[in-house]
């Protein structure tokens, strides 16, 4: 009986088998991923297996299957590699330009939320396979869960750095303007990339322009106060 027939959902397994230790193991483990980023861009998701893999790697299917169960747990590994690698830019960018929303001109903050769209988009072309694995993240419901945890952890991390900025608003409201942003931002890079005659330049400038002036509700609000308090 087939999950369509039961109405089951298939939910392979995603976890990594073991962590290696030695440098042997480290360096089947890096093969098989690098092997896996190659493919992706040659055969696709779909037509990728864990047999292709190990033909290409010149692994036997045990030597695969001693830290990765199917090709779904590959794929999880690289997706969240790569979502590390973009938090951790992120984070790199927060330490050496700290948002300061209510100094800056409306310019500023677009120049400012432009670098880290640039960066983003650097960590993300260096990273072998990430056009298919951005893909991935997309279109395989079993990895989606990859992808939320980094916007969530992204989202969580700017309304941490905004929230002095804007005392009136709601805590509701602050989240949920901050995780629109990281959303808007991170598709801005998926195009980037699924659509490479586009510039990207002015993709970049357009994204962070519309993340300002979508804030800036926020910073009228607040000068409105001041002025009521101000006149009372």
């Amino acid at each position: 009986m087939s999950t369509h027939d039961t109405g089951m959902v298939f939910r392979p397994d995603l976890s990594k088998k073991q962590t290696p230790v030695q440098k042997r193991s480290i360096d089947t483990l890096e093969t098989i991923l690098n092997v896996t980023a190659i493919l992706l861009g040659e055969v696709g998701i779909e037509r990728l297996s864990t047999n292709l893999i190990c033909a290409r790697a010149g692994l036997t299917p045990p030597a695969l299957y001693r830290y990765f169960p199917n090709k779904y747990a590959v794929l999880k590994e690289l997706a969240t590699r790569l979502m590390h690698r973009q938090n951790e830019a992120y984070l790199e960018w927060v330490r050496t330009s700290h948002p300061t929303p209510a100094e800056h001109t409306t310019a500023q903050q677009a120049d400012r939320l432009r670098q880290i769209q640039e960066i983003t988009n650097a960590v993300t072309q260096d990273f072998p396979g990430a056009v298919w694995i951005l893909r991935a993240l997309r279109a395989v419901p079993i990895l989606q869960q990859v992808r939320l945890e980094s916007h969530n952890f992204v989202a969580e991390r700017s309304y941490r750095e905004v929230r002095a900025y804007y005392p009136s608003a709601s805590e509701a409201e602050l989240r949920l303007a901050t995780r629109l942003s990281v959303e808007v931002m991170y598709s801005a890079t998926e195009m980037v990339f699924d659509e490479p005659g586009l510039d990207a330049d002015h993709i970049n400038r357009e994204i962070a322009d519309m993340v300002v002036r979508y804030f800036q509700k926020f910073a009228d609000r607040e000068a409105e106060l001041a002025a009521t308090a101000r006149a009372g």
